[in-house]
């Protein structure tokens, strides 16, 4: 059974959440703000967080930045009807998704499923296959990434961005691939995760010693990862 941690102080739609996800056959544990959600993960770990951007005690940003420096685990960030900087800033820190309220509980399943199937399938397809180009190690027996041998933390989302990325080395990855197959749904208009998940990459993951980014950008397709043999 799925285990799903949901924090938000909105008692009406955490208990409509609640009610649609335990008849699918979910585990849903509900808490009241951040510091709750991070008293809980500390006696079990949930299989997927869900945070509410506006809460009391401890907001959702400052939960999750607490949760990223501990963890991968997927978070979903639940943000304001038409409110850009918060669903920025939430992918900025780490984020693995984002969705506006009001919503339809069947849309945070469809996000949750994706999120949940891809992180299965990055353990599941040939695990033992180390991906290596340059100085940039991607383990996935145990998804661990190194940068000149030190340990870069990804979240779900950047990880599974990163593989897809260096299984074509060199060949560029439209982003309605990258999409499709790391973030696990279409790509949609006006939706810019996409993008801000690669950003955060970019960064973690650095240039060359020429100072030529690993990830490059082809302008109006998609992107690049850089075999170092180029540079």
């Amino acid at each position: 059974m799925v285990k799903l941690l949901l924090a938000d102080d909105d008692a009406r739609l955490s208990d409509l959440v609640k009610e649609y996800f335990d008849g699918e056959g979910y585990e849903v544990t509900h808490v009241w703000n951040g510091q709750e959600a991070l008293d809980h993960m500390e006696q079990e770990r949930p299989d997927i967080v869900i945070l509410d951007v506006m809460m009391p005690v401890l907001d959702g940003f400052e939960a999750l930045k607490q949760i990223r420096n501990k963890s991968s685990i997927p978070v979903i960030m639940l943000t304001a009807k038409g409110d850009d900087i918060d669903r920025i800033l939430g992918l900025e820190m780490g984020a693995d998704d984002y969705l506006s309220k009001p919503f339809n509980p069947r849309e945070l399943l469809a996000r949750i499923k994706a999120i949940l199937r891809r992180s299965s399938q990055e353990k599941e397809d040939d695990p033992m296959s180390d991906l290596s180009l340059s100085d940039v190690l991607l383990r996935r027996r145990d998804r661990t990434v190194y940068l000149h041998d030190e340990v870069v933390e990804l979240t779900t989302s950047e990880y599974a961005l990163l593989e897809c990325m260096m299984m074509v080395p060199g060949q560029v990855m439209t982003k309605q691939e990258l999409s499709e197959k790391a973030l696990g749904r279409k790509l949609t208009m006006y939706d810019r995760s996409l993008d801000m998940h690669i950003s955060n990459l970019r960064k973690k993951v650095g240039s060359f010693e020429n100072e030529e980014p690993r990830i490059k950008t082809v302008r109006g397709v998609g992107y690049i990862f850089v075999d170092g043999a180029e540079c």
